[in-house]
């Protein structure tokens, strides 16, 4: 079976979904070699927008933020630090909207360049992302939205659905 390198993986949590107003308040890493990084990000402030429907979701309180979050500043210059060339992400219209709005506030620029995940699978792969997805959840055990477990699970559903041998690639008895 042929290996192949991981990429590195990006995942943020959010003020909401409301691509308009919201904000990143969580970001986390999967690096190629499977290390994980996560920076709570402190609102700027101008940032306003709250969804109690997402602070169900993720479980991160606006006024954790304001106390234990790095500055915009700080994060980005986090990621600069660790990512270089392409980083994946499953959800690109959202993540790059939330990568944006940070280094806008930062005012500087990331040094990599955000991609869909699907970018780096064949139409066989995508098919099996989402049931891959599920089992990779269930088997690390890891709750879903928080940017570094979510980030990991992008990881490891990329590693399985890449690395798994089908029955359509083994030679078949006529090939030997």
């Amino acid at each position: 079976m042929t290996q192949f390198a991981a990429p590195a993986f990006i995942d943020f949590e959010a003020s909401s979904l409301d691509l308009i107003a919201s904000y990143p308040i969580e970001v986390g890493l999967c690096l190629p070699d499977g290390s994980l990084h996560s920076w709570l990000i402190k609102p700027h402030v101008l940032w306003h927008d709250w969804s109690d429907s997402a602070e169900a979701i993720h479980g991160i309180r606006r006024d954790t933020l304001e106390e234990e979050g790095l500055s915009i500043r700080q994060v980005a210059h986090h990621l600069n630090e660790l990512l270089d060339g392409q980083v994946f992400c499953d959800a690109w219209t959202f993540d790059s909207f939330w990568l944006h709005r940070l280094y806008r506030a930062a005012d500087m620029r990331p040094s990599f360049q955000l991609e869909s995940v699907s970018l780096l699978l064949s139409p066989t792969q995508i098919q099996r992302w989402s049931a891959t997805r599920h089992k990779v959840i269930e088997e690390l055990g890891l709750p879903v939205h928080r940017a570094a477990n979510d980030a990991r699970i992008l990881h490891s559903t990329w590693c399985q659905v890449v690395n798994e041998v089908t029955d359509d690639q083994r030679p078949s008895l006529g090939n030997l």
